[in-house]
């Protein structure tokens, strides 16, 4: 069984994503949350600082209020502190996309498997879903490989 130290060490690092999916409690359904082919990445640092940013596919400049607003549903990014309890992953955000997370806690549960990272969020109510169904997000990131 792993140490606490050698879980949290698994973080360490930047990861990229391959895969972001709504999964809805109430039928077991997986709806991609930003398309087939998201971007982002997210980093875990020794000095456990965490940053994350994560994109939709396809997005469009911004060049109307309209856009900026599809842009902002589009994307999330956030950074702070982090800590490590067991399974999960705890970030006191410092800096938001959204004004409603800084001075917030999240928190992720975890697992690492190799070079694959796989983030659980807890179960939240979808505010961009009809009856604001109850879903959890699941990431699938990869470890970047360094020179």
């Amino acid at each position: 069984m792993k140490s606490a130290a050698d879980v949290e060490n698994q973080l360490l690092g930047v990861w990229t994503v391959e895969s972001l999916f709504s999964e809805f409690k109430s039928t077991g359904e997986k709806k991609p949350t930003f398309g087939e082919k998201p971007k982002g990445y997210i980093a875990f640092t020794p000095e456990k600082r965490f940053i994350g940013i994560l994109t939709a596919e396809n997005r469009n400049k911004p060049n109307t209020d309209k856009d900026r607003i599809a842009a902002f549903r589009s994307m999330v990014a956030y950074a702070g502190t982090y800590r490590v309890e067991g399974d999960r992953w705890i970030t006191k955000v410092e800096v938001s996309w959204n004004e409603g997370w800084t001075g917030t806690e999240q928190m992720r549960f975890f697992r690492v498997e190799g070079d694959k990272l796989t983030i659980n969020t807890p179960g939240l109510q979808d505010p961009n879903t009809p009856g604001n169904r109850e879903v959890r997000i699941v990431l699938i990131w990869r470890k970047v490989k360094t020179s």
